[in-house]
């Protein structure tokens, strides 16, 4: 594997580094102390401080946030991972910029041909065992940085590039979601606590082509809520995924969604969707969660797209981490998430995750 260069610990950077702090030279530190320039290290300084006076060099780097709930995020975060150079790799993997995608944004549904589909269910299967192995690993006191290794490995082993990485410049293998973090959760150095629930949301490139996939785990001990949670949620995708046949309306799952998710007295995020996923990582069409939307389209025979709905436990309304990415609940409530890759075909619908 070739070796990994230090990438800058500034937020908003992700060059590769050849300065590092004094202070942490001194103090023996090495994770999160490599910075691009000076610039860098002077804008960070308020942040990166804090770890000088931490033994295991860890700290908290939005302290003036507003959190929602009580979760926070515990840098720094781990170096890049490595992929090795014979594994096919999608087309942002080195820039951060998924062109194809900006190219392809249109209404049109891609008919997949029976040689794509088979492409597809290889990708999926990769992928959705390598959900299964990262769930296995799911203890009090491992921490999502540490999932993020295994799914990273795993998925490499099968000869599979992780889609997340550097997906418009999202800098882990994985998303790992806790409690009020309704999607998009960036792993990172807190150990999961009993009591969490925990989202992990698995995709795999392989052979030029997706696979995506979710769920939602309990840690440790869960309240009778945070179990009723999940389950009202694992079974509004069920309730989707029972009416895809040819000649549904993309807009109709929707209203199955919510109409199971509100008379539980859950609410259901309107901002993040499903997708449609192919060569592409999202494309058309746009599956909303929620009622009364205005997605476009039909199904029809070898359209392939996921269905990933967000429930949750307060509002919908999201709030936006410093990050740009960890979207938690407005008023600190938890979600969760489930999601399939989904094959339409002549009768029916193939689970192809």
């Amino acid at each position: 594997m070739a070796e990994t260069k230090p990438i800058c610990s500034s937020i908003e950077c992700r060059k590769e580094a050849h300065l590092q702090c004094p202070t942490c030279v001194k103090l023996g530190n090495t994770e999160g102390s490599f910075f691009c320039s000076q610039d860098c290290f002077k804008k960070s300084w308020g942040a990166h401080k804090a770890v000088h006076g931490n033994t295991k060099g860890l700290y908290e780097p939005f302290k003036t946030f507003k959190y929602t709930g009580p979760l926070r995020a515990v840098y720094p975060l781990s170096p890049r991972r490595a992929v090795p150079p014979e594994i096919a790799r999608p087309d942002y993997a080195e820039t951060g910029i998924p062109r194809s995608e900006i190219l392809a944004r249109n209404s049109d549904i891609k008919v997949c041909t029976p040689e794509e589909i088979e492409a597809i269910r290889v990708a999926c299967k990769i992928t959705r065992e390598v959900l299964d192995i990262a769930a296995q690993a799911i203890r009090v006191g491992i921490t999502t940085d540490e999932i993020d290794r295994i799914v990273h490995e795993a998925t490499i082993e099968r000869g599979a590039y992780p889609s997340p990485l550097n997906y418009n410049y999202f800098p882990k293998s994985c998303c790992t979601s806790v409690n009020e973090v309704i999607c998009h959760g960036i792993p990172d150095q807190r150990p999961l606590e009993d009591g969490d629930i925990l989202n992990i949301d698995i995709s795999c490139y392989y052979n030029g082509f997706h696979g995506d996939c979710n769920g939602t785990y309990f840690v440790g001990n869960v309240d009778e809520a945070g179990q009723r949670l999940v389950k009202v949620t694992r079974e509004c995708l069920e309730k989707a995924i029972a009416i895809v046949k040819p000649g549904t309306r993309y807009r109709d799952f929707g209203k199955v969604i919510e109409e199971h998710a509100t008379k539980n007295g859950y609410s259901v995020v309107r901002t993040f969707v499903g997708h449609g996923i192919n060569q592409l990582f999202h494309c058309a069409p746009n599956v909303p969660h929620y009622a009364n939307n205005k997605a476009i389209g039909v199904c029809k025979p070898n359209h392939i797209f996921t269905i990933e709905p967000m429930i949750c436990e307060g509002v919908h309304q999201e709030h936006m981490w410093p990050d740009g990415w960890t979207a938690t609940t407005k008023d600190g409530k938890r979600s969760a998430q489930f999601e399939h890759t989904l094959l339409v075909t002549e009768d029916g619908v193939e689970i192809l995750t």
